[in-house]
């Protein structure tokens, strides 16, 4: 199963597959027709970018049933979902950091991240899949005091995209069943999160489909498949890790 990953190496970036502690690399597009170029690098040697650079992070909302069963709230008819801006991602091992300007609550969220692989535009639900290029895990940080803080306008934006908010890699899987997979979220060695991604309202080829009769993605594209119970607050100075065993494990510091 190929695992790509974005990484800097003397001063360039590259991309390639992982294979054990090496990196093949790759020329051209990740996204169409990437050709080995022979060379490889030690993954010790090399620093981990965001496996993909999004135009647009499209973020699910209510996407689980336990969670909205636990919200007591309806389970929706189409797909509940806002954008992080591009200025949020943040790639495994940097430092999400809490905005100066904010001193409230600061939440974690471990997700299933679907990476598109092609332009795609009112796709249909059956040819989805095909724009699909693998999947990636995301902690959809939030500042949840602002989510509600206007009575007449909830803060999705901004409470969702203050810089270094939008995390996401380390690497893209291919060739993996999202039904089977198992979202995990560590606190300080702390298991806060455990779900089961089979929970999902709307499964990724259909959200693909729908959410591409509302907006064109783009090769690279990112949307996150929402999140489910256990969602928490994070203290300075923690450590938090979301674990999809079958992609990988995105690690971060909260200061």
């Amino acid at each position: 199963m190929p695992l790509w990953a974005r990484v800097t190496h003397d001063g360039r970036e590259c991309f390639g597959t992982i294979e054990g502690d090496t990196l093949r690399l790759h020329a051209g597009s990740m996204f169409a027709d990437p050709r080995p170029t022979g060379e490889s690098v030690a993954r010790g040697a090399a620093k981990l970018l965001t496996p993909t650079t999004p135009g647009k992070m499209v973020a699910l909302v209510d996407n689980y049933h336990a969670l909205v069963a636990k919200l007591n709230h309806p389970v929706p008819a189409e797909p509940l979902y806002f954008l992080k801006a591009n200025n949020s991602f943040l790639a495994h091992g940097d430092t999400i950091r809490a905005p100066k300007s904010y001193a409230g609550k600061v939440l974690y969220e471990g997700e299933l991240g679907i990476v598109i692989g092609k332009r795609c535009s009112a796709v249909a639900e059956g040819d989805a899949a095909s724009c699909i290029f693998g999947y990636t895990c995301i902690n959809d940080v939030t500042a949840i005091d602002i989510l509600n803080k206007e009575p007449g306008f909830a803060q999705w934006t901004r409470a969702k995209s203050f810089d270094t908010f939008g995390v996401f890699g380390p690497v893209i899987a291919t060739d993996v069943d999202p039904a089977k997979l198992v979202v995990r979220t560590i606190l300080n060695d702390q298991e806060r999160q455990h779900y089961p991604v089979a929970d999902i309202i709307f499964a990724p080829a259909k959200l693909v489909s729908l959410i591409s009769h509302d907006m064109t993605l783009e090769a690279g594209d990112v949307i996150a498949c929402g999140t489910s119970v256990g969602v928490g607050s994070m203290k300075p100075g923690s450590t938090i890790s979301i674990v999809i065993d079958g992609i990988g494990t995105l690690t971060n510091r909260f200061d």
